[in-house]
């Protein structure tokens, strides 16, 4: 009994869900989808949105105040704990507005701790990256030409380096974040189940992935140019977006939709 109790257990540990294949603008269709939650949520949107643009705000008046780039590590580190929890409220807010029920702050509220576990083990996975990008990126500076005007020939290799190990590492982080959260709010599973589920799903839909990674990038670079105030819409789109592409992508025993 025992040891049939413990194989059953070894075989729940790090599954993978199924993922269905998605249309490379599919990503399109999530945000458009993402504003419909938005005007069906206002007041929730804005105040999540709020919290949201204070974190990035907060950061670069660290930055800028203490003039020293010491401080960007346990800001981003701070970002990458308290982030998570509160992009599943707004999960929650989306995947009531799916089931045809009225979102609440408090009901969404409570989401932050349906997987405690899995959501705080998913921030230190962040952090542990990030102080590993860090590190590396502390390595490659060292390859930086001591002339005061370097030619592009001298930054070649720094530049090269850089690149390369900057890429591998944002590709690896956007692979193992992309479905996690949701995962791991709605289905309480441990969170190497989600982590292996969301990067077979991001390997099996690899073009959509692009796109989506790219209307991410261009919106979160669009809030900074706005002085941060563009994430208190951006965040929450990006937030909602995120929970139909996780519907759309993650196979279900039930299939479901919501348009």
């Amino acid at each position: 009994m025992g040891l049939s109790s413990s194989a059953s257990s070894r075989s729940e540990f790090a599954r993978c869900f199924e993922c269905n294949k998605v249309s490379i603008f599919a990503p399109l269709h999530w945000l458009a989808l993402a504003f419909k939650d938005m005007a069906r949520a206002p007041l929730l949107s804005l105040v999540y949105g709020l919290v949201f643009t204070a974190i990035p705000a907060a950061l670069l008046f660290f930055v800028y105040s203490s003039q020293s780039h010491l401080v960007i590590l346990p800001a981003a580190v701070a970002f990458a704990l308290v982030g998570p929890a509160f992009a599943a409220g707004l999960y929650d807010v989306a995947w009531e507005l799916e089931k045809g029920h009225t979102p609440t702050f408090r009901h969404s509220l409570k989401s932050m701790f349906r997987n405690p576990a899995g959501e705080w083990g998913f921030a230190v996975l962040l952090m542990v990256v990030m102080i590993v990008w860090m590190r590396l990126a502390a390595l490659v500076h060292a390859l930086y030409p001591n002339t005061v005007n370097p030619t592009l020939e001298e930054l070649s290799a720094f530049l090269t380096l850089g690149s390369i190990i900057g890429g591998v590492l944002l590709v690896s982080v956007f692979a193992i974040s992309a479905f996690t959260p949701q995962i791991m709010m709605e289905r309480r599973v441990d969170i190497m189940t989600a982590v292996v589920s969301s990067m077979n799903a991001v390997r099996n839909n690899v073009g959509a992935m692009v796109v989506w990674c790219a209307c991410i990038v261009s919106l979160v670079l669009l809030g900074f140019i706005t002085g941060t105030a563009g994430f208190i819409v951006i965040m929450p789109l990006l937030s909602y977006a995120s929970w139909h592409g996780y519907i759309a992508i993650i196979k279900t025993k039930r299939p479901r939709s919501y348009e």
